[in-house]
């Protein structure tokens, strides 16, 4: 039957013209004051700017509001209830296996996603991926799943179902029917200088992960000069309310807070990271790269039943790769999502420039630094990222780090390789920058720098 003015959504979301409806001035003015909302104003809020009853304006003064007063840990919950049930809700019934999914909340040559998903799927899990593109330094999955030809990430939710039944996982991207009001409420915070709002991430993380159909999540949680949160401190808050809100709507998740000081891994870029993502499910890849990848591995694996500690996942993870099992996962989801093998068999033949130029050590002595943040925003300078939402990524441009923190070095070798379309002569000073050499090794840094989990809820 089709909705009326005067009927609400089975699932409790008002309807276009029914439902409760709410004084946009009044609910700013509480929040500017300190005041706490109800779940029903939150849920007239959301609904009634979704709907475009209320104007972006009074939208964007309540998410100021927000930003200075903060949500409470009710309020968070209602609002990503709200976000969450704002649009399609996709269902995976009767799967032969448990779901389980991961996010990270972005870093600098992070493209663990790419090798995580397969390998947790040749394992026995169904990962249902909905992931993002690059945000500001940082780089997203879906831009560098679409440097491999032929790639199709904008999935219909009937196909991403498909997918997700007969080959463990998708990769898809938010599509308009899920979780809209986080789309529309987040184009807003990011013209209005409020992404930083920790109960605003939480509610703009959960509603779309918990819409795609998994029921459990492991969150990595970034901290460091190439994270959102730079402090531990910071990323410590994100992931308490990420766990506490994941609680209080039934599902489970561990997150951990993982190192992002300098960049993960050696290549940054798109197709450079798909080509080390590959490398990781052959057995190899930079040590980090591979640590955090089957770490995180073992830590989805436990919280979907299928191993019994961290170890055993982890261990059961490196069997998958061994075996050649998770790189066969790999090859069979990009080849039915559209997506050319042949790539993945020869990397090589990925999107790659045709000038390259070096930069090299000034001095003898250690890397004791390498700035992640600067690195990213080289490659986003070099088209490898969004200065403006409607550019198109560079595929192919990107830097390969040949040298990093803890790296002994010699004046005049090498420290790292800048892929580029042009002489790249900004790019050559910033990178050149962004490494620091020193006498003394620095101590190591650990990648994994807490494991944080919320009791069990039954899902």
């Amino acid at each position: 039957m089709a909705e009326t003015g005067n009927e609400d959504r089975a699932d409790g979301y008002p309807s276009t013209l029914g439902g409760p409806v709410v004084d946009a001035r009044a609910a700013i003015r509480k929040k500017r004051d300190g005041g706490k909302h109800s779940a029903d104003e939150i849920l007239a809020l959301t609904a009634g700017f979704t709907r475009g009853r209320i104007p972006d304006y009074q939208i964007a003064a309540w998410l100021m509001a927000v930003y200075f007063q903060g949500l409470d840990a009710d309020e968070t919950l209602a609002l990503t209830q709200a976000m969450l049930h704002s649009g399609e809700l996709i269902t995976l019934p009767g799967l032969s296996g448990p779901t389980v999914d991961k996010h990270s909340t972005g870093g600098v040559g992070d493209k663990v996603s790419l090798a995580l998903a397969p390998i947790v799927a040749a394992c026995g899990a169904f990962v249902p991926m909905i992931s993002g593109r690059g945000l500001g330094h940082t780089g997203g999955t879906l831009d560098k799943l679409e440097s491999i030809p032929g790639m199709r990430v904008q999935l219909p939710s009937d196909e991403f179902r498909k997918l997700v039944r007969a080959h463990g996982l998708a990769f898809g991207s938010q599509t308009s029917d899920i979780a809209p009001a986080d789309r529309l409420l987040y184009a807003l915070r990011d013209v209005t200088a409020t992404v930083e709002c920790i109960p605003l991430i939480v509610s703009s993380i959960l509603s779309k992960k918990f819409a795609s159909g998994t029921k459990r999540v492991v969150f990595d949680v970034k901290a460091g000069r190439g994270a959102f949160m730079r402090s531990p401190e910071r990323a410590r808050e994100l992931a308490r309310q990420l766990l506490e809100v994941t609680r209080g709507l039934g599902f489970e998740a561990t997150a951990l807070i993982t190192n992002m000081e300098q960049p993960l891994g050696r290549n940054v870029g798109n197709a450079l990271e798909v080509a080390e993502a590959i490398d990781v499910l052959h057995g190899g890849g930079p040590d980090d790269t591979r640590e955090l990848t089957l770490r995180l591995a073992g830590e989805m694996l436990v919280l979907a039943g299928l191993a019994d500690s961290v170890p055993d996942g982890e261990h059961k993870a490196r069997i998958a790769v061994t075996a050649g099992k998770a790189f066969a996962k790999f090859m069979e989801i990009v080849e039915a999502q559209g997506g050319s093998p042949r790539y993945l068999g020869d990397p090589s033949q990925l999107p790659k420039t045709e000038r390259s130029h070096g930069i090299v050590a000034p001095r003898d002595g250690y890397v004791t630094s390498l700035d992640a943040f600067e690195v990213g925003e080289i490659v986003v300078h070099l088209g490898g990222g969004r200065l403006r939402k409607d550019e198109k990524v560079d595929p192919a441009v990107g830097i390969v780090l040949l040298k990093k923190v803890g790296d002994r070095v010699a004046a005049g070798e090498p420290l790292a390789t800048i892929h580029a379309r042009d002489a790249a002569q900004e790019a050559i000073q910033a990178l050149t920058g962004a490494y620091h050499i020193g006498d003394q090794p620095p101590a190591r840094a650990s990648l994994v720098l807490e494991r944080m989990q919320a009791p069990s809820a039954a899902v």
